[in-house]
């Protein structure tokens, strides 16, 4: 394995062969970041094991609960940093599916642990889930997958609109001050960090590096890549410093990370 090894080229679109969608039983968490901007929570721990206050669970166990919850039997972790603490946890937990850890030697990239992680799953002929271990979400992944399914994509990811981190201010014309925005949710949609991918996506991913500036943008040119955005109310949000887990904190108490799936 070399760090310059590229992607396999994406096949041409072909129409779907099953007009039944087989159900996603198998998904991959990406667990092996540093974690380095939620430190010093991180220094004993890696990320996914980082319990929001409040919950009495990390963000890890909320992942395989709500994973077990859409049909998933089995997951397959990619740790790194610190990956005997998260197997020590896994080995003393009460787990609600199947789960098989694989640990990167060196670092592969987003798109290399996919790859890496892939090679672990049950059954390769099948389609599988990915997210990466620091978002706490919950929505129906079986509706996810049918729309999957419905556009024939190889690779579906989940778009979600956060909310702007600062107030805004809007104003007329003339530039007289209207209104001041509290955190008003951002015009544009981002990668939520969750995917459905076809069974051949696994030799499209490059052996090291990120599948966002490869893979990707050669299945969205082929239109072969779809967007799911996730429905109104969902609650989602991606835990990257001290500050989430505050507001996460915040916003599950007030019963935000109940909304309807």
């Amino acid at each position: 394995m070399t760090a310059d090894s590229g992607p396999t080229a994406v096949p041409p679109h072909t129409p779907a062969v099953s007009p039944v969608p087989v159900p996603v039983t198998q998904a991959v968490i990406l667990a092996g970041g540093q974690g380095s901007r939620l430190r010093p929570y991180t220094d004993d721990r890696p990320k996914p094991l980082v319990e929001i206050p409040g919950t009495g669970t990390p963000i890890l166990g909320h992942q395989l609960a709500w994973l077990a919850s859409e049909g998933v039997t089995d997951v397959v972790i990619s740790c790194g940093h610190l990956a005997d603490v998260l197997e020590d946890w896994l080995d003393k937990a009460d787990l609600p599916l199947r789960v098989r850890t694989v640990v990167e030697a060196e670092p592969l990239g987003r798109g290399g642990g996919l790859k890496y992680a892939a090679k672990a799953l049950p059954r390769p002929d099948e389609p599988w889930y990915a997210t990466n271990g620091d978002i706490w979400t919950r929505f129906s992944l079986r509706d996810m997958a049918a729309f999957h399914h419905e556009r024939d994509a190889v690779a579906t990811l989940a778009l979600a609109r956060p909310r702007i981190p600062w107030g805004a201010v809007e104003t007329d014309q003339f530039g007289n001050v209207l209104d001041f925005i509290e955190a008003p949710p951002s015009p544009f949609l981002i990668n939520a960090g969750l995917y459905v991918f076809s069974p051949e996506f696994a030799e499209l991913l490059p052996d090291v590096g990120d599948h966002e500036r490869t893979t990707f943008p050669q299945l969205a040119r082929g239109k072969r890549l779809a967007g799911y955005q996730l429905p109104q109310g969902v609650y989602w949000r991606a835990i990257d410093t001290a500050k989430d887990l505050t507001e996460a904190a915040k916003e599950l108490a007030s019963g935000a990370g109940r909304a309807p799936r």
